[in-house]
This record gives structure tokens, C-alpha cells and sequence, in this order.
């Protein structure tokens, strides 16, 4: 997101990044018309809007206010609306120890962010369009883990992303995108940032996600938001980052409270 918006409006990247997961996913949308349930397509097409669509805008746009490590810490707060969102709504049966987990992993996360950098709390009222993401996040998580078990998760990303594909087109093309000096280094670049994150971070990782939902249960997938951290770690190893002992010790608490919410 930080690498297309060097040269692009968050509203341009997140385009970008939806319609280039429905391009890619459209040759599996022809066999998903025909196996996914009619009765089922809406509960698609609005797990798409939720779980992608509307989060992939939210995101964007509030990255060109805050700090990515509130950014990051809010994402964590997905767990918590899982919990929240599946007892108030969808009979989600979480006990006390499962709980106590996600709150572990949140704090862990929250002292690993702080450990790494400050954290700049500047133009707070953006925050509110993460907490929305990840409140859709966790509507999503609950509705596929209940209503969704029997479609195939190729097939639920496909079919999303495919009726999706118009009006992220409507948004790229009202921003002014194609009036742009397209050739330009900078702005193929971006566009190129745009594009990976839309094919390897948004398809890829959704039919994942929603084979992880179906197998594991929906408190758990949405625990992935806590596995950001330990990816980071490494890109930053990579790049001759120092790890602290306390980094390590978050690090330690995080898989804590995910052992916590997957214990039997």
C-alpha cells in the first residue's frame, strides 16, 4: 500500500488491488456460477464487499494519515470483533481461556509495535476507518464460517472477486487514473506495488483464508492478524534490522495467546 501510494491516491491502489484479484480469478468464475448455490451468491458477493472491497478502501485511506504501527495494532483488534460480533450474532461459542487468549496476543502485539518505533497518534479520527475495517472483518470471518462451509473456497474468492471487478473499474476510472502518464517509471511502479498486493495479498491470501476459516473455526483464522508481526520480523532481518530481547519476548507472549485460543 505504502509503495503504490507514492505515486497514487489510496482510492487508484485499492482499486488496483481489487480488479487486479477479479482479473486473475475470473477464469475460475465460470466454474463457480455453476457449482456455488444461487441461494448462496448474495452471502458471496457480500462476504467479498466485507472481507476485501470495502476494508481494501478503508485501509488505503487511513494510511495517508496515521502511522502504520496504529494501523497495525488497530488491525489486531479482528479477534475481538470475531468474539464480539459471533456471541452477539452467530451463537459463536467462546469460553473464558479463548478469551483471555486474544486479549494475550492483542498485548502482545501492542508491546511489540511500541517496542519497535513510536507510535504516532495523530489524526485519530482516520483510526475509526481501521476499527471499521476490522469490524467488517469479523462480521465476515463469522458469516463464512457459518453460512459458507459447504463452498469451496476457490469458489467463494472467485465469484466475489469477479462481481467486484466493476465497481472498483468505476472508482479506478473516476479518480483520473487513465488521464495519468501511465508509462511513467514512478507511477508503473506503483502500479505494479498495486497489482502484487491485489494478486499475492488479496486473492492468494482470501481462498486461504477462507479454507483456514472452514477448517480451523472462525476465532482462530481471525487470529492470523497476529502473524503480521513475525512477518515483519523477518523482512526485517533480511534487511540487517537489529531483533531486541524484548521483541522476541512479544513475540513469545503473541504465540501465547494463540495457543491459549486453539487449546482444546
Amino acid at each position: 500500500m505504502k509503495e503504490g501510494m507514492y505515486a497514487l491516491s489510496a482510492y487508484q491502489v485499492a482499486s488496483i488491488r481489487i480488479l487486479s484479484a477479479g482479473l486473475v480469478l475470473t477464469p475460475f468464475a465460470l466454474k463457480a456460477l455453476k457449482q456455488v448455490p444461487r441461494n448462496k451468491w448474495l452471502l458471496v458477493i457480500l462476504s467479498g464487499l466485507l472481507g476485501n472491497f470495502f476494508p481494501a478502501y478503508l485501509f488505503c485511506i487511513a494510511e495517508t494519515e496515521i502511522d502504520s504501527s496504529l494501523a497495525g495494532i488497530l488491525n489486531a483488534l479482528t479477534p475481538m470483533f470475531t468474539i464480539l460480533v459471533g456471541i452477539s450474532f452467530f451463537q459463536l461459542k467462546a469460553n473464558s481461556t479463548k478469551i483471555l487468549g486474544v486479549i494475550i496476543g492483542f498485548a502482545g502485539l501492542c508491546l511489540l509495535m511500541l517496542s519497535g518505533k513510536e507510535v504516532s497518534f495523530n489524526n485519530l479520527s482516520y483510526a475509526g476507518l481501521v476499527l471499521l475495517a476490522t469490524l467488517f472483518y469479523g462480521i465476515n470471518v463469522n458469516m463464512v464460517g457459518r453460512y459458507m462451509k459447504e463452498v469451496g473456497s476457490l469458489n467463494i474468492a472467485s465469484l466475489a472477486f469477479v462481481f467486484l471487478i466493476i465497481p472498483s473499474s468505476i472508482i479506478l476510472y473516476s479518480t483520473g487514473y487513465l488521464n495519468m502518464a501511465l508509462l511513467n517509471n514512478t507511477v508503473l511502479k506503483a502500479t505494479g506495488a498495486s497489482f502484487i498486493l491485489g494478486v499475492l495479498g488479496t486473492a492468494f491470501a482470501s481462498i486461504i483464508f477462507y479454507m483456514l476459516v472452514k477448517r480451523a473455526g472462525t476465532l482462530f483464522a481471525s487470529m492470523v492478524t497476529y502473524g503480521i508481526p513475525f512477518v515483519a520480523v523477518f523482512w526485517g532481518l533480511l534487511y540487517g534490522e537489529q531483533i531486541t530481547l524484548l521483541q522476541v519476548g512479544c513475540l513469545g507472549v503473541i504465540l501465547c495467546g494463540v495457543y491459549l485460543v486453539n487449546k482444546k
